[in-house]
């Protein structure tokens, strides 16, 4: 699918007006759209830049949207070691770090560092648990997102069942270092912990780069 065939294709959903979700959960405003639009997998192509992500959301609603993960070389100290020395339990009673970091200190004293070449998560007392260059950040986003289609929808619940009403697709391309710096100071782009302890070892499910899709 091309970006001119998905322009048509989105006209005639939101034409459509209410549509019930062919999936039940948090994936079904991205499932049910692909659905209606054919999709398989996000094909949808662009000249010059080749694939677009596709994102759905829900309008006010308070969940991220992963743009992409990146923890290659992050870490630098051992992640296993991180958890025990500052993680809280997990729902499961899990020992783990399963935090949406910002740049003041939360409840185990870690908070996001920018820097002027670097983002990093920090305790107060000095320890740098991890560090991303922005020069890499910003390769694993040219990469990873070369562009993005970001679909908002409003939700409804009849009885059991939602409903969704497709109302926008905004097609934003581009980025640089100083970009994606300025959008992380700003807490448009979230950074998020998600790893626990398995014992004898971490079960990292990976640092995810997240939009806020309240803040857009």
């Amino acid at each position: 699918m091309t970006i001119t065939q998905f322009k048509k294709s989105f006209k005639k959903i939101k034409e459509k007006g209410w549509i019930k979700s062919l999936r039940r959960g948090p994936t079904g405003v991205g499932h049910t759209l692909e659905q209606l639009l054919g999709l398989d997998e996000n094909n949808i192509a662009l000249p010059d830049l080749g694939k677009i992500e596709l994102k759905s959301h829900r309008v006010d609603s308070s969940s991220m949207i992963t743009l992409f993960t990146f923890n290659r070389k992050a870490w630098k100290m051992p992640p296993l070691d991180a958890i025990r020395t500052y993680g809280t339990p997990d729902e499961n009673g899990r020992l783990g770090l399963y935090f949406t970091m910002s740049q003041s200190p939360n409840s185990s004293g870690l908070f996001l560092y920018i820097g002027k070449n670097n983002i990093s998560v920090r305790h107060i007392s000095g320890q740098v648990i991890a560090e991303w260059q922005l020069d890499s950040l910003w390769e694993r986003f040219a990469k990873k997102v070369p562009a993005l289609v970001l679909v908002s929808a409003f939700s409804e619940i009849r009885g059991k069942t939602e409903w969704f009403k497709y109302t926008r697709a905004q097609l934003l391309t581009g980025t640089t270092q100083e970009i994606i710096k300025e959008q992380i100071e700003r807490g448009n782009i979230l950074i998020d912990l998600r790893l626990h302890d398995k014992g004898t070892r971490a079960r990292n499910r990976g640092t995810f780069f997240c939009n806020s899709s309240k803040k857009g």
